[in-house]
């Protein structure tokens, strides 16, 4: 689960096509096939981590719920932002019309979808920073989510070093579950081992 995690988050900002997206330029980035690949990544990730927060760890119902919550919120976001404006893109391209990028504000910004992503990107910081709480290697997990609204306002570079971060956050994550599922097998086993009765060995 959190190696899927760690894929999706850094495959999608290192995929995703940048441009000042708007004109030409703009058109043929939201046409890309990359940019649908990209964000179709940063969604499963998306609900990747909805799992990991109710199936792994120590279960925290605030956790659980803000994630969830979050990831709904997000994840209507994500849809138009991912297939709408390739569809713009697309029709822009074909029809030699860069003029219609100018649609994507309208799609991407009105007050309505603005308010629910970012609502939907705090109530996940939350989520995941209560589920650190109790499960403290998800501490860089955690810190990749708190610092998912502001990456969107910085370079390429740095956005890409975000899902870097993420990664290596989901990574340790993943270790920290599979040496506690081996430390959780493992004293199953010496527990079901039979006893003499006869040396009480």
């Amino acid at each position: 689960m959190y190696l899927f995690i760690a894929v999706m988050f850094a495959a999608y900002p290192a995929l995703r096509p940048y441009s000042d997206e708007v004109g030409t330029p703009g058109a043929q980035a939201f046409a890309s096939s990359q940019w649908v690949l990209a964000h179709t990544f940063a969604m499963l990730g998306f609900i990747a981590l909805g799992l990991a927060v109710l199936y792994t760890g120590r279960r925290s119902d605030l956790a659980v719920v803000t994630t969830w919550v979050g990831v709904g919120l997000v994840l209507t976001y994500y849809g138009a932002e991912t297939f709408a404006l390739h569809a713009l893109g697309v029709e822009a391209v074909a029809n030699s019309n860069p003029a219609l990028i100018e649609l994507a504000d309208p799609i991407r910004y009105s007050l309505v979808q603005s308010v629910m992503f970012g609502l939907g990107l705090v109530l996940i910081a939350v989520g995941l920073v209560a589920f650190a709480l109790r499960n403290r290697y998800a501490m860089v997990l955690a810190a990749g989510f708190v610092l998912f609204l502001p990456q969107f306002y910085t370079p390429p570079a740095v956005r890409i070093a975000h899902g870097v971060l993420i990664a290596v956050g989901a990574i340790i994550a993943a270790r920290a579950v599979a040496k506690r599922s081996a430390e959780t097998v493992g004293r199953s086993a010496e527990s079901a081992q039979p006893i003499s009765t006869i040396t009480g060995a």
